[in-house]
């Protein structure tokens, strides 16, 4: 009888943790809750460890499932993708959990989650993109479908940073992860941020997955320089736009993470190509998550096109060009 009530609190514990949405497991694992200085800090297990005010929210977790990241990336693994097998769900869900304690798709509530996870996925979408007018399923469902540029024209070595992120005996560094690194400077900053040697060994982010999203959430969270906002910030709504940058036309929302990213390589230029596809997946995603298109907010909000760049003709961008 003993062991027959166990096996009932066994099951009763586990349908608590879990409950369906959309035929769709979902965690409701609760958080560990204490109060430091009047504030309520959270850990949520490996998914948000840390003792955060945002693993009190619900996690990436909660409301993005493997399911959902199949639809987004529906043709990442198709026999013409050139990454095929290298990107999945655990990868990032692994990634994103080093990035949760400190607001990556945990600031504000489950809409704002759900957008700030679509709209990094819209810069990571469009740059590892091999989608084109005519492609099946149309050019915005080839997303991650490369981890590395197929055929660099040159080893991206800056040797101005020769003292500082010297560039390593026949190394290369080209595009790779999901938002492309470039140069010796990006890999050997990044690497320092993970605590792995990228600066010798830029080839591990085309051979971890979790690596290469890692290093991807890590340049969205974090300013390109440090007068700046990060993308993260200006997207929640956490950057407040001094009268400069409201002369310059930048605003909170997605067109300004543009900016930040890649300048005016991109932005500042008018409705051009590649600013519109950044756009584009962007969009495409918010409808593919659940959210919606219309949550997007107004045009100006969304692009960068009249925008002026906060650094002019910048190189430190993470990424100089899409891995197609």
């Amino acid at each position: 009888m003993e062991a027959k009530w166990l096996v009932f609190f066994s099951m009763a514990a586990t349908m608590l943790a879990l409950h369906v949405v959309d035929g769709q497991e979902e965690s409701s694992v609760k958080p560990l809750v204490k109060i430091v200085k009047g504030k309520k800090l959270c850990d949520k297990g490996w998914e948000c460890k840390g003792w955060s005010v945002y693993c009190c929210n619900q996690t990436i977790s909660d409301y993005f499932q493997s399911y959902q990241f199949e639809t987004l990336f529906s043709k990442r693994n198709a026999p013409v993708a050139h990454a095929v097998g290298f990107w999945d769900y655990h990868s990032f869900i692994t990634a994103a959990a080093e990035h949760q304690p400190h607001g990556f798709g945990t600031t504000g509530g489950k809409l704002q989650g759900m957008k700030e996870v679509a709209a990094f996925f819209g810069h990571v979408g469009s740059k590892t993109s091999c989608g084109y007018g005519v492609a099946t399923g149309g050019p915005l469902a080839w997303g991650l479908c490369y981890n590395k540029e197929e055929s660099p024209s040159q080893f991206y070595c800056d040797d101005y940073y020769k003292y500082t992120y010297p560039c390593a005996p026949g190394a290369s560094y080209h595009g790779r992860g999901a938002l492309p690194l470039y140069w010796n400077y990006n890999y050997g900053e990044t690497g320092d941020a993970l605590k792995v040697d990228l600066l010798n060994h830029p080839e591990y982010i085309e051979q971890n997955a979790t690596l290469a999203f890692q290093a991807a959430i890590w340049r969205w969270m974090n300013p390109v320089k440090k007068h700046l906002p990060s993308a993260h910030d200006v997207f929640v709504g956490k950057w407040k736009p001094s009268k400069n940058d409201t002369l310059a036309k930048r605003t909170p929302g997605f067109g300004t993470t543009i900016n930040l990213l890649y300048g005016d390589q991109v932005c500042g230029q008018g409705d051009v190509d590649s600013m519109d596809n950044i756009v584009s997946h962007y969009l495409y995603y918010l409808d593919l998550i659940g959210v919606g298109r219309e949550e997007a907010g107004p045009h100006e909000v969304l692009s960068c096109a009249e925008q002026k760049a906060f650094d002019p003709s910048s190189s430190s961008s993470s990424s100089s060009s899409s891995s197609s």
